[in-house]
């Protein structure tokens, strides 16, 4: 009889090779982190974008129902809404034969996704009044745009509250 003999090998992994995966991990997570963060920021843009693009189309459809008689006028000749909420609430339709219909324009104010404030629940922006000049806005009697209270950059290089 022949007797087979067998090394029995220690099973597991030595220091180095612990060592060498975590260093892999960890540049690839210092790498991927950054990414994370450009992609948040992108998303936030991207839904800022929308966000102004639905009020600003709100306020013209607003307007043009004005141009159009369907709403009786309360702004003293400019045609905008006195208010963003006036955009949710809705208006008396003026061309309803019952005056009973409404016409609305958003389902919600749309929020800011870069400034995070909230004034009693509701979203802030920054109002701009027909009267008032593009290069500094400020608020009065209607809302003819609105624009971002963030402080910040955007990726394009333009200020959030040009956009």
């Amino acid at each position: 009889m022949i007797a087979a003999r067998f090394s029995v090998r220690p099973r597991g992994f030595t220091l180095i090779e612990m060592l060498v995966t975590v260093t892999i991990v960890a540049l690839m997570s210092t790498i991927a982190f950054p990414m994370l963060e450009l992609a948040e920021r992108r998303s936030n843009e991207r839904e800022l974008r929308e966000a102004l693009r639905q009020i600003r189309t709100a306020l013209d459809n607003y307007k043009q129902a004005v141009d159009e008689g369907r709403i009786v006028e309360e702004t003293k000749g400019t045609g905008y809404p006195p208010t963003l909420d006036i955009l949710v609430e809705g208006v008396v339709d003026a061309k309803s034969p019952n005056k009973d219909k409404k016409l609305y324009f958003l389902r919600k104010v749309p929020r800011d996704p870069l400034n995070q404030a909230l004034e009693g629940g509701a979203p802030i922006w920054g109002l701009r009044s027909y009267a008032s000049p593009a290069t500094a806005p400020q608020p009065g009697a209607d809302v003819f745009d609105v624009y971002s209270l963030s402080p910040g950059i955007g990726l394009n290089g333009s200020p959030y509250k040009d956009w």
